[in-house]
């Protein structure tokens, strides 16, 4: 069969043409900072910022700012999507965005079927669309380095040709950005308390479990992977104290979790040490002016990488060499424990985390 010329031209023409990128991701808040490297990539190679597709009410707070995002739209995890409010303007997003790549990057076998029947209902073309689970899952590779790899994958209604993928070595990321009315805020309240000009070292003891409506029974249960006891916070608290005398001591959470903040303060017996609950937004704030961070595996830990604080992460059962966060600045970033060393964050010594914060902190960029 004879193909007209002129309808290659116009194909051509349509496809060279910058494209807004979709990209569909319904996880946690730290695989949601890690997928901003593929959001740059798809950026830079498709001209145009990408439309984020997730999960969580916190899911268009997460990237405020962020140049690699140009809008959000987050539905509830277990709510039926068509009667979500959210619904109605991402079908019409979908749409609108055609014949730009859709990009999904959830991996969860409960969540896959919810996405492939938003498109379907949606009338996308399957050719647009392009699966993280479509690649083989090499045994050793990190999740960005996943989403990288796909990234660089064309979907079937575009010529490879048209949009070439940068260089690794070209990509930015995971990053986050910060406001300036965020750091006026932030500078504000730390003045407020006679805090300003202080060295400030957070600290990050919470996950979701310890913010949940059960974190009272994870917690009598010991049924809470990562959780590290009361009394070796207290001791890590005051061994850094003693290392930074002068240094702010600053235990962060949500407000689910600030009797537990405030009974790990009393433990220290520290005029130094604060307890302060915050929301996602001033979580980053802190974190840009932190001279260091010590966090359990949680989302807050990979805001804290991708906002360039030194940090160490502490891992019981889930591997660091697959999930760890990552500095898009080369600041350190310091993984204790993961298997096969540990399955529970509380087989981690405070010997071996304090050790870990003495080596990022000495190896800070000037």
């Amino acid at each position: 069969m004879s193909v007209d010329p002129s309808s290659q031209r116009q194909t051509t023409a349509v496809a060279a043409t910058p494209l807004t990128p979709t990209v569909f991701f319904f996880c946690r808040l730290g695989d949601m900072i890690m997928v901003t490297r593929l959001l740059n990539l798809l950026h830079r190679r498709y001209g145009r910022p990408c439309n984020v597709i997730g999960t969580g009410s916190w899911t268009p707070n997460l990237y405020a700012g962020h140049p690699d995002v140009a809008d959000t739209w987050a539905f509830h995890r277990h709510l039926p999507f068509l009667l979500d409010p959210a619904w109605r303007p991402v079908r019409h997003a979908l749409r609108a965005s055609a014949p730009g790549p859709v990009y999904v990057c959830e991996r969860h076998y409960r969540q896959l079927p919810r996405i492939r029947r938003m498109l379907w209902l949606a009338g996308i073309d399957p050719r647009r669309c392009v699966f993280l689970t479509d690649l083989p899952v090499p045994e050793a590779e990190h999740l960005i380095d996943r989403m990288v790899g796909l990234g660089g994958r064309t979907p079937a209604n575009l010529c490879p040709a048209d949009y070439p993928a940068p260089s690794p070595a070209a990509l930015d990321g995971p990053r986050l950005y910060v406001l300036e009315s965020e750091r006026a805020e932030r500078d504000r309240w730390l003045a407020s308390h006679g805090w300003s000009g202080r060295e400030l070292i957070l600290f990050q003891p919470g996950n979701h479990r310890s913010m949940g409506p059960r974190r009272a029974r994870w917690r009598r249960l010991n049924t809470d992977d990562k959780w590290w006891p009361i009394e070796r916070w207290a001791e890590l608290l005051n061994r850094i104290h003693r290392e930074r005398p002068d240094a702010l001591l600053l235990l962060r959470g949500s407000q689910e979790e600030i009797p537990m903040l405030q009974e790990i303060r009393a433990a220290t017996n520290l005029a130094s040490a604060a307890v302060v609950g915050t929301t996602l937004r001033q979580w980053y704030a802190l974190c840009e002016a932190a001279g260091s961070v010590v966090s359990v595996d949680s989302g807050p830990a990979h805001a804290a990488a991708a906002l360039s604080a030194p940090l160490v992460g502490m891992y019981g059962q889930h591997s660091p060499l697959h999930w760890g966060p990552r500095s898009p600045a080369g600041s350190p970033v310091a993984a204790v424990g993961g298997p096969p060393a540990t399955q529970r964050i509380d087989d981690l010594s405070v010997d071996t985390v304090f050790e870990a914060w003495r080596r990022v902190t000495r190896s800070r960029p000037a």
